[in-house]
């Protein structure tokens, strides 16, 4: 049997208590024993009673938790040979094969030296009679698997590390909080956040929260007076209309010399310059704190449990290894090859060579910041005279989706910037039959990043009959290009319609791009749907709070979530929470599994199991409803247990978008529009839909989309997170008796 051990160590991260609960339960259900390593590597030096087995229950009601609660620690007797001999005297002690560490990369440098030095050091001991020969000769190596637990996102081996999501929602908590305030007086705040040498966060906290200035350290301002720059900036922008000004800053930035730019100093620049009052917000150790994200506890409990996989599979020597995302995919890449290209990127920096240091951070990285430079402008660039100007329409079509907004602020922004005339249509196709159009500016879309809700309007209506023929005659009147269509299913069904009925109505023959946008996740040519994020955590959120009141009554709660017939909420909702059963659309539900699930409630509260959770999605069956399942639970329960439905509703289309919807709505729009010119210049009145398939923006053309959907549930053909089903089943089932 392979003897495992878990530690966290450095700073900590949200999401760690996901991964720790994934790592235990996963191998425990494997047949391993699981040993936590208490406090880091300083538990590993200290030994005793900081290495002890964890149990299934041990990590029960853990996944809501801030921090780790095993602990994590800086051990500076870690970094001497001395203590790295204790350390593996410690493990051998408890005969263990292999390790799971999560960490940053100082801890996973801890675990390449370790592992590099790990035959040596076995010698040494046995050597000084520390440990047997037969302990020496059994334990010839170790087996490391790392997990990147950090903020900062720093570290190469994965495009999102744990814990940098819940980092970005507690930034733009805090922005869009100022913003309301800065408008108010209309004063400057300058708000800095955490990231050592990296700046992804304040990157992607001045992209979701529509700042107008950032300062990161892998670009430093390419002119040594970037002060009267920025201040010019600031100053045009409030004769432009603007209220409110937020100014980024990383906590490594420099300017292209080294030389330290910090908050303190940014805001002396701003008063003696612009003779405003300004104001700092240093974000600190917030954004570590709380209970993680959705996205945040999914991505740890599958990095955790791939994790696991891996190890034991590995039946000989093998070198660390560090487990990742990319795209949507949990990837495996070597430790020793991670650490390499995260360093490459800090020598970069440290040499000056920043053009060097942008191209390490990767496509997405620079893409991004292109975007974010255009959206700081007070004003587009003047049209210019040798290019076309394009009138495109921008329409949101179908369910309300967070994120809309954000989608179309940034097509209005990156076309008018372009020279296009941008033309809103109001409440989706309605307006477009009775052309119900405005031109759309700069400013008319100011504050539109934070916003829920659809300010264009949108609605499930589609086009029949005479309608075809009053869209024909609103895009003739108005003289569009082309459309940008921004929504879910009733946005892309649209788009097939009017593409159907291009041998009646020849105004029709322009380019369309959809733009993914349901909570339902339901779209094909795209894994992830803008609005789904910000569902997901907001289910997240009420369930939370569910499980706190059924724990204190001994309740089993039935909440129903939204979807329609795709599952993806209901699943993912499922993973984040712990519950113990999910019913979806596309598994169904059957009286056999009703009745397992009965005796399971049943055997697990007459045990002592204080709650239950069961997450079904709004279309799993037609019969056994929300209110069946209560019914017959609460009627079985007994004495043992009483019974509650949750129908979470609307909320989950509610509240301002969360950052991960604002940042995908963004980069599908400009990827978006970019297309669309690329078509009206070429005369080429195809359709395309954009999506995230893998690790990249991808473009599907509209002709495809019946044959890669089931077109009477709505909902592709293959769904990507249907692979996840066994592993939310194993993680959240009761401890085995």
């Amino acid at each position: 049997m392979k003897r495992i051990g878990v530690l966290t160590s450095g700073g900590d991260a949200q999401g760690m208590n996901a991964a720790v609960r994934a790592v235990v339960r996963m191998g425990l259900e494997n047949d391993m024993e699981v040993f936590a390593i208490y406090e880091g590597y300083q538990g590993m030096v200290d030994g005793g009673d900081q290495i002890r087995p964890i149990g299934w229950n041990d990590v029960g009601g853990i996944l809501h938790q801030g921090g780790t609660v095993i602990g994590s620690a800086r051990c500076a007797e870690f970094r001497e040979r001395a203590g790295r001999l204790k350390a593996v005297r410690n493990l051998l002690m408890h005969h263990i094969d292999a390790l799971v560490i999560i960490g940053g990369d100082g801890s996973l440098s801890g675990a390449q030296l370790l592992y590099d030095e790990w035959p040596s050091l076995v010698d040494e001991l046995a050597q000084a009679g520390k440990i047997s020969q037969e302990t020496a000769v059994s334990h010839p190596h170790i087996q490391i698997a790392g997990i990147i637990g950090s903020i900062d996102n720093d570290m190469f081996g994965s495009d999102v590390t744990t814990g940098s999501d819940t980092a970005l929602h507690r930034i733009i908590e805090a922005t869009d909080a100022i913003s309301s305030t800065a408008a108010s007086h209309q004063r400057i705040f300058v708000i800095e956040v955490m990231g050592r040498r990296c700046g992804y966060l304040a990157l992607m906290g001045a992209m979701a929260g529509g700042a107008d200035w950032v300062f990161i350290p892998e670009n430093p301002p390419n002119v040594d007076n970037w002060e009267d720059k920025m201040c010019e900036l600031m100053r045009l922008g409030r004769e432009a209309g603007r209220r409110d000004i937020i100014v980024m800053v990383a906590e490594g930035a420099t300017d292209q010399h080294g030389a330290p730019i910090t908050s303190e100093y940014v805001k002396q620049v701003l008063e003696t310059r612009l003779g405003e009052e300004t104001r700092i917000t240093v974000l600190g150790h917030v954004q570590r704190g709380g209970a993680p994200s959705a996205f945040d506890r999914n991505l740890s409990t599958l990095l955790g449990a791939a994790a696991v996989e891996n190890l034991q599979a590995a039946t000989g020597p093998e070198k660390p290894f560090v487990m990742g995302i990319q795209g949507n995919k949990i990837s495996r890449t070597p430790l020793d090859e991670a650490l390499e290209k995260t360093r490459a990127v800090a020598q970069a920096m440290r040499d000056e060579s920043y053009e060097e240091a942008m191209r390490l951070r990767g496509k997405s990285f620079n893409e991004s910041f292109e975007i974010v430079r255009t959206m700081f402008r007070v004003l587009p660039h003047p049209p210019s005279p040798d290019r076309r100007r394009m009138r495109i329409a921008v329409v949101n079509a179908g369910g309300l989706a967070p994120g809309m907004n954000m989608a179309v602020r940034t097509a209005v922004r990156l076309g008018t910037d372009k020279g296009h005339i941008m033309l809103g249509v109001q409440n989706g196709i309605p307006g477009l039959i009775k052309g119900e159009i405005r031109e759309m500016d700069w400013m008319s879309v100011s504050g539109w990043a934070s916003r829920g809700g659809s300010e264009l309007g949108t609605n499930r209506i589609l086009p029949e009959g005479s309608d075809f023929y009053a869209i024909a005659r609103t895009l003739e009147e108005h003289k569009i290009d082309g459309v940008l269509m921004i929504g879910g299913w009733t946005g892309y069904d649209s788009v097939l319609k009017l593409m159907e009925n291009r041998h009646t109505f020849p105004a029709n023959n322009i380019p369309m791009v959809c733009i993914p946008a349901t909570i339902n996740n339901n779209l094909p040519g795209a894994e992830l749907c803008i609005g789904a994020d910000t569902a997901l955590n907001n289910i997240v959120e009420a369930v939370d709070k569910i499980k706190q009141s059924a724990v204190a009554s001994r309740r089993v709660f039935v909440v129903e979530v939204m979807g329609r017939n795709c599952g993806y909420l209901a699943l993912m909702s499922a993973m984040a929470t712990g519950a113990e059963r999910v019913y979806t659309n596309e598994e169904g539900i059957t009286s056999s599994n009703l009745i397992a699930d009965v005796k399971e409630l049943v055997t697990g509260f007459s045990r002592g199991k204080r709650l239950g959770l069961m997450i079904r999605n709004e279309n799993a069956n037609k019969v056994y409803t929300t209110t069946f399942i209560s019914a017959l639970f609460e009627e079985e329960g007994g004495d043992l247990f009483d019974v509650r439905e949750a129908i979470l509703g609307h909320l989950q289309q509610g509240g301002d978008p969360s950052p991960f919807d604002r940042i995908l709505a963004t980069r599908l729009t400009s990827h978006g529009i970019k297309r669309l010119e690329e078509l009206i210049d070429a005369g080429d009145a195809s359709c395309y839909a954009i999506g995230q398939i893998g690790g990249s923006l991808q473009f599907t053309n509209m002709e495809d989309v019946p044959r890669l959907s089931d077109m009477e549930k709505k909902r592709p053909k293959k769904q990507w997170w249907m692979d996840l089903r066994p592993i939310a089943r194993d993680l959240a089932k009761p401890a085995p008796h």
